[in-house]
């Protein structure tokens, strides 16, 4: 295959492909492992990805060393037990993004499940990203509902992951260290697959192992600047500090913290498949952020420079990034349909509106861990005669835009990216393939 014979749709598929399995935990764990204490080793974790990660450790652990633990993953991201691997980790599943009486639940055991560890005992935490929805503790005064609303508050508010999971932090009895704090005296060791941009060990499903460094007066002036209301018990308790999150009395550098997988990395697997195939391939970032249609204008603006052959991308090309975009759920008209749609969907949208049917570019947008927000897609595609098609069956890009549907938009056109549960999670990757 080169660039000259190749499916453009098949070979971004197969882009996507090779950022996800440069990320999933089997591929990512054994170098990281410490060896077996003294006493006994105790898995916890939450996330995406606990399920697979929790399938590697089981994989990789001595068959004669004591193995348990509880790890929390959404639902239906479970994947398939090998044959003749033994079960040695219990994991249950929960709600994300918004969480549920099942992560509760789940939640409460692994915080008894750290009474009675001892110094030689070890914990080894696997955590990725959506562990900040399925770890769900609230804190004294904060109810279950009362954290549902604010995490469905924040969804909708355009509040950017570090943002969000600065307040999850505060009304949290697990999250920002609380979690290694209940470990002690024991050994913790953390292996984390990063979905942040940045890589920030203690943004990633809210650092529930890792030392905070925000405040309640930070927690407290995000849910003012985007106007969530939280109870006069709440708003005092951040106000007194109470709820601050610990920063001393732990030895946070004795309790390392291993990323074992991340968005850079899974973008450079996938300029290597380019770069194999005779593109170039160039990658823009993997820590862009902002409304997710406003990046598609950009990403569409450098598409039509290269396919001109102008600017700094020479095509044939593949231009790559990744991070967290934000979607801001605008307020509708009584009666408007409810829209449907995540971050790569409203990026295709945007996306496609700019680049104003271009010949020569291509595009996918998908959630490496297979789900676009909370629908049955990863994303969605966009090519040179998506707005053609559109129009002929009456579809109109910026109506849909107006009331966040990018899979009202895409599904009609059989451009939905759909792949089911990846078991792991590196965020947002983007592509767009200029010819």
């Amino acid at each position: 295959m080169n660039a000259f014979t190749l499916d453009p749709q098949a070979f971004l598929r197969q882009l996507f492909d090779a950022a996800v399995q440069r990320a999933l935990p089997l591929h990512n764990t054994a170098a990281w492992l410490p060896p077996p204490p003294k006493g006994r080793t105790l898995v916890l974790g939450a996330g995406k990805a606990g399920g697979a990660m929790a399938q590697a450790v089981e994989a990789l652990w001595p068959a004669d060393q004591p193995l348990s633990g509880l790890v929390i993953t959404r639902y239906h991201h479970t994947p398939p037990r090998p044959a003749g691997l033994p079960a040695r980790i219990e994991v249950v599943e929960a709600a994300h993004p918004v969480p549920d009486a099942a992560g509760l639940a789940a939640s409460e055991r692994i915080l008894a499940l750290t009474q009675g560890l001892t110094k030689d005992d070890l914990v080894l935490c696997l955590i990725s990203g959506g562990g900040s929805s399925l770890l769900t503790l609230p804190a004294e005064g904060v109810s279950l509902q009362d954290k549902q609303r604010i995490n469905r508050d924040l969804l909708h508010s355009g509040a950017n992951i570090t943002e969000m999971n600065c307040v999850r932090k505060h009304l949290s009895r697990i999250k920002g260290g609380r979690l290694a704090a209940a470990c002690a005296p024991a050994q913790v060791v953390t292996l984390t697959i990063s979905d942040v941009p940045g890589d920030d060990p203690s943004v990633i499903a809210s650092g529930p192992t890792v030392c905070d460094h925000t405040t309640c007066a930070d927690a407290l002036a995000i849910l003012q600047r985007y106007r969530i209301a939280v109870s006069p018990q709440v708003e005092a308790a951040l106000l007194s500090g109470a709820l601050e999150t610990p920063k001393l009395g732990i030895a946070w550098h004795e309790q390392p913290v291993h990323l074992i997988a991340t968005p850079q990395q899974s973008l450079e697997a996938a300029a290597q498949v380019a770069r194999a195939a005779g593109l170039n391939a160039y990658v823009l970032s993997d820590e862009i952020e902002g409304e997710s249609r406003e990046v598609g204008k950009v990403h569409a603006a450098l598409a039509r420079a290269s396919a001109r052959g102008l600017g700094p991308f020479q095509k044939p090309c593949v231009i790559l990034s990744g991070g967290e975009t934000t979607v801001t759920v605008r307020a509708q008209p009584p009666g408007t349909p409810k829209g449907r749609g995540g971050r790569a969907g409203e990026f295709c949208l945007g996306l496609a509106e700019a680049l104003q049917a271009q010949p020569g570019v291509w595009a996918l947008a998908a959630d490496t861990d297979g789900i676009d927000g909370s629908e049955d897609n990863a994303g969605a595609r966009v090519a040179p005669d998506t707005l053609a098609r559109a129009a002929a069956l009456g579809l109109k890009p910026s109506a849909h835009l107006d009331r966040n549907d990018a899979y009202g938009f895409f599904e009609p056109l059989g451009d939905l990216v759909i792949t089911g549960p990846t078991f792991t999670n590196v965020n947002d990757f983007r592509a767009l393939l200029v010819l």
